[in-house]
């Protein structure tokens, strides 16, 4: 299978950076599938919204995004998010805490919604 690099970097860090066959991202478009030799583009991330990475191993990484962009050529991606986390490193408990606060912003429930998508997304792999 083709393989592309891609970059999932935060703000405050890079949390990703290797070869993939396969990349999935929340728009605001919609969902988008990513493979090597796609069309070039340029999309916005959703607030509040999951990255999923298959590496040439077939490993899922899957990761929390909030807001930012990202970038396709023939043979990358790069995915540049205003913060990010991987499931794995989520709190769901404090998560759920923040999704049942009715003082919560706005901005706090969609990160804590994508924080419980992400881990989600990884239980049902």
């Amino acid at each position: 299978m083709a393989e592309m690099s891609v970059d999932l970097v935060a703000v405050e860090r890079l949390l990703w950076s290797g070869q993939a066959t396969f990349v999935s991202a929340q728009t605001t478009e919609g969902q988008i599938g990513i493979m090597a030799g796609h069309e070039p583009l340029l999309g916005q991330l959703v607030e509040g919204g999951t990255v999923t990475i298959v590496d040439t191993d077939g490993q899922r990484v899957v990761a929390a995004v909030h807001g930012g962009f990202f970038s396709v050529t023939a043979n990358s991606v790069r995915v540049l998010a205003e913060s990010a986390e991987f499931a794995d490193e989520v709190d769901v408990e404090e998560a759920r805490r923040v999704l049942a606060d009715s003082d919560a912003s706005e901005e706090q429930q969609r990160a804590a919604q994508a924080r419980v998508r992400a881990v989600e997304q990884t239980a049902s792999a």
